[in-house]
């Protein structure tokens, strides 16, 4: 336990936020097989192979819920897409590539906080984290991780994967070099 702490914490301290800065002013660009537009409630719906492109973030998903709040504030919801998983990639400012994916993703604006929720997968630069929910924050740019699918739960006993790779080399890194810290997998149920 004291050793997955750690790795989270490192995983935590070293992930700056994900959005590349430049994108909050880019346009919006949607792409579906079905728009539903009420202005009235401020929600949007698109079905069908979503595509949405804002700067250097890109979601690809088989439904999307896009809904505004009176402020102009976002939340949005994306489920199923290929495999029944949601997908996005995003260049942070570092120029690193993050990508995730789940079967829904929720992203609110107003909290600068996305959740993925099962089968969740999440990698930043070359560090992967794997478990049933993924929180990042961007405001404190820290990650929850657990295998429980609800969110998190302190107690959780499902167990989650973390790869963190090392932050500093002179030498290019070659496999044989490369030092990897993995957790377990869960046991099989067998004592």
């Amino acid at each position: 336990m004291i050793r997955l702490l750690l790795i989270l914490l490192a995983l935590a301290g070293s992930a700056p936020a994900l959005a590349e800065k430049a994108d909050r002013n880019k346009p919006t660009q949607l792409e579906s097989d079905r728009i539903t537009v009420d202005d009235a409630n401020k929600v949007h719906i698109l079905e069908g192979r979503v595509i949405l492109t804002k700067g250097t973030m890109q979601l690809k998903t088989e439904r999307l819920v896009i809904t505004q709040d009176a402020d102009g504030f976002q939340k949005s919801v994306a489920t199923g897409g290929a495999n029944g998983l949601a997908y996005f990639r995003q260049r942070r400012d570092s120029g690193e590539i993050v990508e995730g994916q789940a079967e829904r993703i929720e992203h609110e604006d107003r909290i600068e906080r996305t959740d993925l929720y099962k089968r969740a997968w999440l990698k930043s630069g070359k560090d992967e984290v794997t478990g049933q929910f993924i929180r990042y924050d961007a405001r404190t740019e820290n990650y929850t991780v657990t295998n429980n699918s609800s969110g998190p739960t302190p107690g959780s006993d499902g167990r989650v994967r973390a790869v963190i790779q090392p932050r500093s080399s002179t030498v290019e890194d070659t496999p044989s070099q490369r030092s990897n810290i993995t957790l377990p997998a869960p046991d099989s149920g067998k004592k």
